[in-house]
């Protein structure tokens, strides 16, 4: 078996709840929100994109067969959405009131 390398733990640019804009892939160009974030990975679970198919055994009183479930996606393949431009965008961090606050790169827009 061959060892895999650790996984770097790099800060997320994004947070549950977060909207994002999808940068590549099938479901490029799609504005969703962020509904999971796996640290730990540098994944995140974006609501109603990635959709794979997965095949479910019956457990218990629920029924089995084929469902569809949001994959996890890399952190790296999305972007945060500014409400302010409308657009992705990347973000920057400033300190207001000594809390650190993420800011619009473009317009300059706080999106905490």
């Amino acid at each position: 078996m061959r060892n895999k390398k650790p996984v770097e733990k790099h800060p997320i640019h994004v947070k549950s709840g977060d909207k994002v804009v999808i940068t590549s892939g099938k479901d490029k160009g799609k504005v969703s929100s962020v509904k999971k974030v796996i640290t730990a990975e540098n994944k995140v679970i974006v609501e109603g994109a990635n959709i794979v198919t997965k095949a479910q055994k019956a457990q218990g009183g629920n029924q089995g067969g084929l469902i569809k479930v949001e994959a996890a996606m890399d952190s790296s393949k999305v972007m945060l959405y500014c409400p302010a431009c409308e657009k992705a965008t990347r973000i920057k961090y400033d300190v207001v009131d000594n809390k650190k606050v993420r800011v619009c790169k473009k317009c300059g827009e706080k999106l905490d």
